[in-house]
């Protein structure tokens, strides 16, 4: 679940994202619209219109969820007449991997197919960065994080192949003095722990 909000772009409207779904319709009641798949009738999210009368954000793009602002959009979406629940993951979306494996994609020349443990879980993650290697400690955007480019990292194929998250480059992370040559960050490994978030 991610949820944008940009008052002057685009009024005082909260955008709630909960997955990709390709019929789209929505049924909108008072302040609040549902946007569905038509055809299987998942929910892909909600916007929330009017939306500092319920709760209060100062965001200017992607809105940090806590368990309160939750509590008071699905408080919002009830008082519109959604029975509806959303719950959060509120576990950090960028977090140190380890590359335990790299190996060269079967249909692209210039991809390689990782697995990446990052704490909790392994992740196979397909990756266009020519330095990546077995080994090293790197920063992966989990499925679910909004790079600060806007673009949200999703489940994804590559040429065939599945991939879950995104190992990042300094320029991707917007990190200062990032370098221009194409390539991902190599951690210092003695400086970080596999699994935990890593703040930029």
């Amino acid at each position: 679940m991610n949820v944008f909000y940009n008052r002057e772009g685009i009024g005082d409207t909260l955008i709630i994202t909960l997955k990709e779904i390709e019929n789209k319709t929505f049924d909108r009641k008072g302040d609040a619209a549902r946007i569905y798949d038509e055809r299987t009738n998942e929910t892909g999210g909600f916007n929330l219109f009017n939306a500092s009368n319920y709760v209060e954000v100062s965001a200017n793009g992607q809105v940090e969820l806590n368990e309160e602002i939750v509590e008071k959009i699905n408080d919002a979406l009830s008082k519109n007449g959604f029975e509806e629940k959303l719950a959060a993951d509120f576990s950090p979306k960028f977090v140190v991997g380890y590359v335990k494996e790299k190996e060269k994609h079967p249909n692209a020349d210039k991809l390689s197919v990782c697995t990446v443990d990052v704490g909790t879980e392994e992740l196979q993650i397909v990756c266009g960065a020519p330095n990546v290697d077995a080994g090293q400690k790197v920063v992966v955007a989990k499925v679910g994080a909004v790079m600060p480019s806007g673009m949200l990292i999703k489940d994804a194929e590559l040429r065939g192949v599945p991939s879950s998250g995104m190992i990042c480059s300094a320029k991707e992370l917007n990190l200062p003095d990032a370098p221009q040559e194409k390539g991902i960050l190599v951690l210092e490994a003695e400086k970080y722990e596999v699994g935990q978030e890593f703040k930029f």
